[in-house]
């Protein structure tokens, strides 16, 4: 499609797919996934996520809400078998996923720009399992009372990440794997240790504008994803991601309709899953990481995956009006994009 092409344009580096009612109309792969030795990205070559992964975690505590093992009220105090310190011991399952919940982030994205700050007195390679990122939030104190406001919070899915091994008995990444990767057919997805990354990996870049050069992300996010973020994928296996949650098949029909619905006032954010009018999408960003996916209700699967930080945002944007005007030629209906 030369529209898609126009607007993607000659220096992005990375995947972009599209497809319509289930059918691919658009898949390509641009640029490398490891620069030096100019090994190109392919469609099926494993990408950081960022925190895309929360959408993920979310799933699996809403399986787990289906399976009577937790519920939206459950309390933190009541599952946590650590000291929670200053922090709320009455915070509920349903502030965390939907960031009410006034946990100290470890994080702050409002007052903290850069990612790679978090690791110039704490060495990333210490963080292998969300309790590894324990010491930089555990002392401490609340943002605000449980439910106050909405704030994005980084730490929040950290928790959610450690609730899911505690009611489970096994790390959060594993049952991921066996509750959704597996079942859904994602052979591509999975949390990897940034030294031990498996084939068909995308290393990801920085631009260093002094040396004008660019370096990979090793020492500026954590070694190893967690309930936050960090999950490794590929293009194909986020559209299986949402066709299997749209079908009811991860968890209910109803249940995934709860996630991709506003769940605070602001109605921008419902569990897992970011909102643009009715728009659902999930999205992440870290150093030389950044990705975006929506699935709209008109059949339109959208997947922008960058490994040089590149802005999927405004790529997606500019396809999913594509789209809208193809709508609106060839029904002659008023069809409105919500981006």
């Amino acid at each position: 499609m030369k529209e898609i092409e126009k607007i993607i344009g000659k220096d992005f580096n990375g995947v972009i797919s599209i497809s319509k009612d289930g059918q691919s109309v658009f898949k390509k792969a641009y640029g490398y996934a490891d620069l030096p030795n100019k090994r190109p990205n392919q469609t099926d070559t494993r990408f950081a996520t960022a925190s895309a992964g929360k959408a993920f975690v979310a799933a699996a505590i809403m399986r787990l809400i289906e399976d009577d093992k937790l519920s939206l009220d459950s309390c933190i105090g009541d599952i946590l078998d650590f000291d929670l310190k200053e922090i709320s011991q009455k915070i509920t399952v349903k502030q965390l996923l939907n960031h009410t919940s006034g946990i100290p982030d470890y994080f702050d994205e409002s007052v903290m720009e850069e990612y790679a700050e978090l690791w110039i007195n704490f060495p990333n390679y210490r963080v292998r399992a969300s309790t590894d990122l324990l010491p930089l939030f555990i002392d401490k104190p609340m943002m605000y009372n449980p439910g106050e406001k909405f704030q994005y919070n980084n730490t929040g899915y950290v928790v959610l990440g450690l609730v899911v091994e505690q009611v489970t008995g096994v790390p959060f990444d594993e049952f991921l794997s066996k509750a959704i990767f597996e079942p859904c057919g994602m052979s591509g997805t999975g949390y990897y240790e940034l030294d031990r990354l498996p084939a068909c990996c995308a290393n990801a870049y920085i631009h260093d504008e002094a040396r004008d050069e660019y370096y990979t992300n090793i020492y500026s996010v954590d070694a190893k994803g967690t309930g936050a973020g960090g999950a490794f994928t590929t293009a194909d296996d986020v559209e299986c991601f949402w066709t299997h949650l749209l079908k009811g098949e991860i968890v209910s029909k109803e249940t995934a309709a709860q996630m991709l619905a506003p769940q605070v006032e602001s109605k921008e954010y419902g569990f897992g899953f970011w909102l643009d009018g009715k728009l659902p999408y999930f999205q992440g960003s870290d150093p030389g990481v950044s990705f975006m996916s929506s699935h709209d209700g008109n059949g339109l699967f959208v997947c922008v995956i960058s490994n040089l930080g590149d802005d999927v945002w405004e790529i997606h944007e500019e396809i999913c009006e594509v789209f809208a005007n193809m709508q609106r030629t060839t029904c002659g209906c008023s069809y409105q994009t919500t981006l």
